[in-house]
């Protein structure tokens, strides 16, 4: 029974963090349209912001030092996320006005910082194991729910505009998958911080996908119409078979 059990929490942590790194791969299709354009367009760097405090929480939660026996998976597939995010973020403030460019940057410090200081007040402070995952597992929580709820901003224009264009079905469905796989490692290791943020997550993932289902067809006649007029400058997309011009963006 322990050997069944020892064996969950290996293939869910190995499928948790195999469907993580696509999430954190899915935006690059928007980033290398950035690139391209050499333009943020009207992309927004704050689920990367957010996405980035998210990792290096997480990776903090991972560490033996806040838990007894720590948890390699979490800290690799939160280690290799900040480096992945800090790539997006370089991206953002090199394409940004100067304004906007300091502002991401600063943001970024500033979480560097908290961080750092969350790290050297727990361990220094705090002389009990226990103790350090409850203060920093529930920073944790926070943060990864703001990550998943990151998108709400974007559900809110689809619902407007009736259009998906800006939510890429891959980064919704990826995010829903992500978010599944962390709750039945969450289950098997009986770690309710990572449970409760990753239950949360699925169900804003579902949401977004129910979002997709509801208005993608009225999105191809807004395409087909735009085209037609001449003022389609969208980035390429292929989810209904045949490639299209779509602006999209990425979910942790």
């Amino acid at each position: 029974m322990a050997i069944d059990r020892e064996h969950a929490h290996v293939a869910f942590g190995l499928f948790g963090s195999i469907n993580a790194f696509i999430l954190l791969l899915s935006p690059l299709p928007t980033f290398i349209h950035m690139w391209k354009k050499k333009s943020v367009e009207k992309f927004s760097p704050f689920p990367y912001i957010v996405a980035f405090l998210n990792c290096g929480l997480w990776l903090l939660y991972g560490l033996p030092w806040i838990q007894q026996e720590g948890s390699l998976f979490i800290m690799t597939i939160n280690g290799i996320g900040l480096a992945i995010d800090m790539v997006y973020l370089m991206l953002f403030m090199l394409y940004s006005k100067k304004e906007k460019r300091m502002k991401i940057f600063f943001i970024i410090l500033s979480e560097i910082v908290f961080i750092g200081s969350l790290a050297i007040l727990v361990i220094t402070l705090v002389h009990c194991h226990k103790k350090r995952s409850t203060i920093v597992g529930t920073i944790c929580m926070v943060g990864n729910i703001l990550m998943y709820a990151s998108p709400l901003t974007i559900m809110k224009l689809v619902i407007k505009t009736e259009s998906v264009e800006y939510m890429p079905f891959y980064l919704s469905f990826f995010s829903f998958l992500c978010s599944i796989s962390w709750t039945a490692y969450a289950i098997v290791r009986v770690d309710f911080y990572l449970l409760t943020a990753n239950v949360m997550g699925a169900m804003l993932g579902l949401a977004q996908l129910m979002l997709y289902a509801t208005y993608y067809k009225y999105t191809g006649r807004q395409i087909a119409e735009r085209l037609a007029q001449g003022k389609l400058d969208l980035v390429e997309k292929t989810d209904s078979g045949a490639a299209q011009k779509t602006s999209n963006e990425a979910s942790v």
